[in-house]
């Protein structure tokens, strides 16, 4: 299990309300705990055959702010300023149809509503729907179909005008 897995359990865990959770593998203990405030999160690790650096645990005590390897060009930036980005709320996998035998929730260049479904995302086999926050039209459509998704990262482009 690496630092990027590690990472979203925490946020995974804190996002689900879920009070504890213990993971044990061969090579490592993990128990999140959260009280009642959602920034009041704490973090056991007991390694069980390794030491974990000092380093990775510094690591994920402070939440990263930006990776290094999120560096996109100043004018693809300039290009989405003004549009909206609707992001993941959850882990997970995205579809784009609620079944392999219909229709696609949203395409590139359709109009939607506020309350529109636009995708759904699989999380520990819960399938939920996503809804638009705004309303507007459907610029990109940045995942492809099964793929796996992070929390908070881009799905779709949407131009608000």
């Amino acid at each position: 299990m690496d630092l990027k897995d590690i990472q979203n359990l925490i946020k995974f865990v804190a996002k689900s309300g879920a009070s504890e959770v213990k993971l044990e593998m061969e090579d490592i203990k993990i128990t999140i705990k959260t009280g009642s405030d959602p920034d009041n999160t704490a973090i056991q690790y007991a390694p069980v055959a390794a030491q974990i650096p000092q380093a990775v645990t510094q690591m994920l005590e402070k939440p990263q702010t930006e990776s290094p390897t999120s560096s996109t060009p100043t004018a693809n930036a300039d290009d989405h300023s003004k549009y909206i980005t609707i992001k993941s709320p959850i882990i997970g996998t995205f579809y784009r149809k609620p079944a392999p035998d219909k229709p696609l929730f949203v395409e590139v260049g359709q109009t939607i509503a506020e309350g529109d479904v636009l995708c759904i995302i699989e999380a520990m086999k819960l399938f939920n729907e996503i809804e638009s926050e705004v309303s507007g039209k459907v610029v990109k459509i940045l995942v492809d179909d099964s793929s796996p998704v992070e929390f908070d990262q881009p799905l779709f482009l949407v131009d608000p005008s």
